[in-house]
Order: structure tokens, then sequence, then C-alpha cells
């Protein structure tokens, strides 16, 4: 990895990655606004959700930012790794709480024109920035740029949940899909979190196991697992 091609390479990358952030970013932030706006109007437990979850994006996002901005982004991983799982940890216990009183008031919510046009640009959207940033951080070794694109992965998956939801219930009057898409997102959101958190030891793993393809990698993995 010493080589000035190499180097140079990590530099494109690193600008890569923080391009794609910075999108990421500002999609998010509008999104966030309009999910949630869109989601007390409605009283739709999922849109509200789904708009704490862009804010929940915008601070990973915002974390592997910082980190890229970095001289050396690489000692930096561990911190922004424990900021990216508290974010997780934070959606699923909100997420949970909110279709769960949603499920125990029975409370219908309404239907929303703005809320299925959101969610699903976001089904659109989301999946390119994510695929983006998973391979320029894996080129890299970054745990954390991979960590945060599955955090954008899984607001693709909760857009795709908001939205059937959101038409289930205007369709079929399935109040009750509402909270359950924000249930099944929950329990996305808390797995995540937990690889997140442990990630910070799988960090320099990812880095060995693209330097090289052979085994010794898996004693690598197992000496690390006895730390935890």
């Amino acid at each position: 990895m010493t080589t000035t091609a190499s180097a140079a390479r990590r530099e494109t990358l690193h600008r890569r990655i923080r391009l794609i952030v910075g999108i990421t970013i500002a999609y998010n932030l509008i999104e966030a606004i309009i999910a949630i706006t869109a989601g007390t109007i409605a009283s739709s437990a999922a849109l509200v959700g789904f708009g704490l979850d862009s804010t929940i994006e915008v601070l990973s996002a915002a974390a592997v930012a910082w980190q890229f901005t970095r001289r050396d982004p690489e000692r930096w991983e561990k911190p922004t790794l424990r900021v990216i799982a508290v974010a997780f940890f934070a959606l699923a216990i909100y997420v949970t709480a909110t279709s769960v009183s949603a499920l125990i008031t029975m409370e219908r919510p309404e239907h929303s024109t703005i809320g299925i046009i959101l969610t699903a640009v976001s089904v659109a959207v989301m999946p390119f920035l994510s695929f983006a940033e998973r391979r320029a951080g894996r080129e890299l070794g970054s745990a954390t740029a991979v960590a945060d694109s599955k955090q954008t992965l899984i607001c693709t998956y909760l857009s795709a949940a908001v939205l059937v939801g959101l038409v289930a219930n205007s369709l079929f009057g399935w109040w009750w899909a509402d909270a359950v898409a924000g249930l099944v997102i929950a329990v996305f959101a808390l797995r995540e979190g937990i690889e997140a958190w442990k990630g910070d030891a799988c960090a320099t793993s990812v880095g060995m196991l693209l330097e090289d393809e052979d085994d010794d990698h898996h004693d690598h993995d197992h000496g690390h697992d006895h730390h935890h």
C-alpha cells in the first residue's frame, strides 16, 4: 500500500466518500423535514419514524464526512463507528416506541400523498448512494464507510416498508401495516447497530482482508473475538 499510485487512489476514494456523504446529508435533511411534517399531519408513526431515521442518517453520514476530512481518516475509525452504532440504537428505540404505541392506541394514519411520493423517491435514490459508498469503503478497508452505507441501505428498506404501509392503509384500510413496518425496521437497525459497535475490532480485519485473500485472516478474526 506504500506505492504512490495507491496513495493517489486512496485520495480519490476519500474524495468520493466525502462527495457521497455530502449528497446523503443534503438529501436526508430535505427528506427528514418533509417526512416529519407529513407524518405529523397524517399521524403516521412510520412516516415520522422515517423522518427521524433520515435525521439519524444525517448524523451517521456527518460523522463519516468529519472522519474523511481528517488528515489520517483511519485513526478515527473506532470513535466514528461508535457514533454510527449509537445512532442505530437510538433509531431502533424510537421506532419501536412509536410503532407499539400506534398499535396499542389503534391510531389510524390518514392517507398521505406526500408520504407516498417521498418514500417512492427514496426507494429509487438511496440504493445508488449506498452502493457507491460501500464500494469505495470496501476498497479503502474503511469499516465506517461500509457501516454508513448500511445505514443508507436501512433507509431504503425503511422507505420501502413505509411506502407499503402507507399504500396498504390507503387502499385496504390496513391501519396496522404502518406500525408493523416500523417494527421490522427497528429489528434491522438494532442488528446493524450491534455490528457497527463490534466493528471496531473488524476494522483492521477488513483492511487485512482486502490486502491478502488468504486464510490467515481467519485466525486473525478469532484472535480478535477473544478480546470481546
